[in-house]
């Protein structure tokens, strides 16, 4: 067949069943890119003979003769088509893996379409940005008197030092999908391809794997079982010390624990080969007892996870299904306490598990390069951690392993895990050649980890003022069939979340509990959104219950610069700092800009009503974080930086360039970035913690200083140039605050929740990027929202995943989300390079109470299980109960 693509004549065969998506890859249309292959997101639209399409669900056959335009195309050389200007322009962005597509999509909108504007972009997600700056850019284009929301952001200048709104350097590549991402690049066509076959039982012991058909396959190259992983344990979850987290889990294991878990693994020339080997391939199972709800879990005869695993592997208690607990308070007995209290309120909530669903999956390639070190181009936040696994795990030196990132599409603390890099070495190192293992949209739900579930009991004490003189807090998390970031979870979760406020007797009681349900792993604000729910809540309750405006309840409450900041047994958190304090401005600037309103109201009959709540989060994580980075002026005068940590949407390869450009005074043009590349720099703990703008930033502040230094110094520059070094342990932590606020119409015959007011004030620091930041702040508002309302996976009875593709797991579209009205606190922190702090994990973490505080105020009732989905609302403004006489398993 012959199709035209961009104005190039293709001749072409394709294969059998395949789709438009992968002929156009095939012949390097890297800018189609994949998310779903079912329809549902829209990265991979193109124009097929005028009209937009999803060319992963259109048969490659059909475009026999047919002109196909993509984002490379919409303009002639390497001009922008104007959708792709105006995206450029407004920061429509930020990882930008939907960029492509969705400027393809909006390429073939009229002003005609300008009324249906989020219903045209129905069919094209974005998980990063809260759609607000995609939807000005496309209205400046259709519309010429739309406002210019950039400006409004802090506006473009001709700097492009710190506190500007400096357009990242990508930006024109990225919405034409020129810049690459980890597949990129022609090995991913080259390579092998690796299948798994996951288990379908969710507690089984493998007996037996026969894959001799499978392996005579014409184009199998090796079907991999636990027999040929090694024998060590690991945690797919990483941190700076590997100790943090269990070793409980197998490349490939004999035992598997979930519905899902990888049992064995194919790698042959082709996908179809591949796929056809797996379903030769026979394995038999003894079926073992199964527990699935973390409360039975815990029980005396319950069926056992790990029963092998001691605290000497970070598991504490495997005869109870206890991976860790925390059983502390401070003040004296909390019970006594509540009961003298002059107001007491209490509740228990529970939250759902959550997708990251960024719209880039995992995967890898690896391949030995030509000195036999094993190398790896892979999705990962953490390059440098995974590195270090890889090493551990196959008994390899670490310079003999080389891992590095290209731009990632999205992560949201998915990505550091290691979920394909195992799997992917083992492949490489046993077949000796070029392997790419990439999840389908399928395994981001059935395989990857999810946000971890939680049951969060509160109760508060109060004296009539509404000081709190009582907290009690008791938490049971399920961290899934293995520990991965379980423990830091538990920990982080009743940290800030309680921390922020002053209470003279705290209790926490909180455990992280084995199930054989899908892992949980770092999910965007680390448990903290999970604990807030339950805080922020019954703090709703009690200025409720002693009727005191909920803003004024927190300024009584809420701790003040200076303040010790203490652990739940009476000790001071020993790296955090007041770098700066912003709590008494967001919350001065979100109260009044919802007592100014917006002018939207609620539908007639609808019943509306305001809810608030407030976050805290230390920048980094605890214990250290490491971050080196170099500066170099080479002798034609171009600069060129290196650090380690990696872009995946979170803005830092904007801010490294703003901050060279602040301290040595490099121009754009004289600037070269080189990121997240185990062979850069010597070591980086990775793009995780909200640390890479506070740690990395620093570590790459003073390499630039350093060589400004040398420099005004009158040192020379040698043939090989003149380099300086960086580096930022992160063991100082300053703390950022959030406080969102919202108005919300509810239907009381539907259970449909409207959000007409979204507000929130954010205590950043030096605010380096103003219109990358507040994409952050609105891109975290758009994630909170959609865990509130709707977002959740669901399990079967048998632990199987029922929802595993967007089409039944609502990612919010266009239409779901408005626009979040941002403002910033005039603060300049110590600690944080010139002045900043981090901004990316804590937006999401108010969003959900703030919500449910609504809700409960439109209604007069109270909602305690997240999300707040349509039926659950409905049947609380019907005053019925939920389904079932017990709650459901989280």
């Amino acid at each position: 067949m012959k199709i035209d693509v961009n104005g190039t004549t293709h001749d072409t065969d394709p294969r059998p069943g395949q789709c438009l998506r992968t002929l156009l890859r095939e012949h390097g249309h890297t800018e189609v890119k994949k998310g779903c292959d079912a329809g549902d997101c829209g990265a991979c639209a193109v124009v097929l003979d005028g009209k937009p399409v999803h060319s992963c669900i259109v048969p490659a056959l059909r475009a026999d003769g047919a002109s196909v335009t993509t984002a490379a195309g919409l303009a002639p050389g390497d001009d922008l088509h104007p959708v792709q200007e105006a995206l450029v322009r407004e920061f429509g962005f930020q990882c930008g893996f939907c960029a492509p597509g969705m400027s393809v999509t909006a390429s073939c909108l009229t002003p005609e379409d300008l009324p249906r504007l989020d219903k045209r972009l129905k069919g094209s997600l974005c998980r990063c940005t809260g759609y607000r700056p995609i939807r000005t850019a496309i209205r400046s284009v259709l519309d010429d008197g739309a406002p210019d929301a950039a400006a409004a952001c802090g506006g473009h200048d001709d700097g492009h030092g710190v506190g500007r709104s400096v357009t990242p350097e990508p930006a024109r590549r990225v919405v034409q999908g020129r810049e690459p991402f980890t597949f990129d690049t022609p090995l991913a066509t080259s390579a092998l391809v690796l299948r798994v076959l996951g288990s379908p039982h969710a507690h089984a012991r493998v007996t037996g794997i026969d894959a001799r058909a499978a392996r005579a396959l014409p184009g199998v190259v090796a079907v991999l079982t636990h027999e040929d992983a090694p024998q060590k344990r690991f945690s797919t979850g990483r941190h700076e010390h590997r100790t943090d987290d269990p070793d409980d889990t197998r490349v490939l294991d004999d035992v598997v624990r979930f519905v899902g878990q990888r049992v064995a693994a194919v790698v042959a020339e082709t996908a179809e080969a591949a796929d056809a080997a797996l379903r030769l391939v026979d394995v038999t199972y003894d079926v073992l007892p199964a527990v699935l709800d973390p409360e039975e879990a815990r029980r005396p005869g319950a069926p056992l996870i790990h029963p092998d695993r001691t605290p000497a592997d970070r598991v504490a208690e495997a005869g109870r299904n206890v991976l860790a607990s925390l059983h502390e308070g401070r003040g004296g007995d909390v019970d006594a306490a509540l009961a003298a209290s002059a107001a007491i309120v209490s509740g228990t909530w529970h939250t759902g598990r959550v997708a990251h669903a960024q719209l880039e999956t995992h995967g890898a390639i690896g391949w030995l390069d030509d000195d036999g070190r094993l190398v790896l181009r892979s999705s990962t936040q953490v390059p440098f951690l995974a590195r270090n696994e890889l090493a551990h795990l196959f008994d390899l030196p670490r310079d003999r392993v080389r891992v590095h990132a290209a731009r990632l599409g999205g992560g949201f603390g998915g990505k550091q895990e290691l979920f394909v890099e195992d799997l992917v070495a083992l492949a490489v190192l046993r077949t000796g050649r070029p392997v790419a293992y990439e999840f389908a949209r399928t395994d981001e739900f059935r395989r990857a980890a999810l946000r971890h579930p939680f049951r969060v009991a509160v109760s508060l004490g109060a004296d009539p003022d509404g000081r709190l003189t009582a907290m009690k807090v008791d938490v049971l998390s399920n961290t899934g069939a293995y520990g991965n970031h379980g423990i830091g979870v538990m920990f982080h979760s009743v940290a800030e979340s309680i921390n922020v406020y002053n209470c003279p007797v705290k209790r926490v009681d909180a455990e992280v509990v084995y199930t054989n349900t899908v892992p949980s792993g770092a999910f965007r604000g680390y448990g903290l959104g999970q604990v807030i729910l339950g805080v922020e809540s019954a703090m709703d309750m009690l200025a409720e219950e002693l009727g005191i405006d909920p803003f004024e309840l927190r300024r009584r409450n809420a701790v003040r610069d200076g303040d010790a900041l203490l652990t739940v047994h009476d000790e001071p958190e020993p790296d955090l700092r007041w770098g700066s304090y912003g709590l008494d401005q967001c919350l001065d600037l979100a109260q009044g800009a919802l007592r100014r309103g917006n002018g939207v109201e609620a539908p007639q009959g609808w019943l509306s009503g305001e809810g608030m709540a407030i976050s805290l989060i230390a920048g980094a994580a605890p214990g250290g974080h490491h971050a080196h980075a170099s500066a170099t002026l080479r002798a034609d005068g171009t600069y060129v930086l290196a650090v380690g940590t990696a872009e995946f949407g979170n803005g830092t390869s904007t801010v490294f360039r703003q901050i060279a450009a602040t301290v040595l005074g490099a121009p754009p043009e004289k600037v070269e970035l080189r990121t997240a590349d185990t062979d850069l720099v010597d070591h980086d703990t990775g793009a995780f913690a909200s640390a890479g703008t506070v740690v990395a930033g620093k570590a790459l502040t003073s390499a630039c200083t350093a060589l400004r230094d040398l420099l005004a110094d009158g040192a020379a520059v040698g043939p090989e140039g003149l380099t300086t070094h960086g580096y930022d342990d992160g063991k100082e932590r300053s703390m950022a605050f959030n406080v969102h606020a919202v108005r919300v119409a509810v239907d009381a015959e539907t259970g449909s929740v409207r959000v007409l007011q979204s507000v929130q004030a954010a205590d950043a620091g030096f605010v380096m990027n103003p219109a990358q930041c507040r994409g952050q702040v609105e891109g975290g508002a758009a994630q909170g929202l959609g865990s509130a309302l709707y977002e959740e996976v669901l399990l079967g009875p048998d632990g199987a995943v029922q929802n595993p593709v967007f089409r039944t797991y609502r990612v919010p579209q266009s239409a779901d989300v408005p626009d979040t009205e941002v403002y910033f606190a005039d603060t300049h922190d110590t600690i944080g390079p010139f002045g900043a702090k981090s901004m990316s994990e804590s937006p999401y973490n108010p969003v959900a109470p703030a919500i449910g505080n609504a809700i409960a105020r439109a209604l007069g009732r109270r909602p305690f299980r997240q999300p707040f989905t349509r039926e659950r609302v409905w049947r609380l403004a019907q005053k019925q109960p939920a389904p079932g006489s017990a709650p459901t398993p989280s």
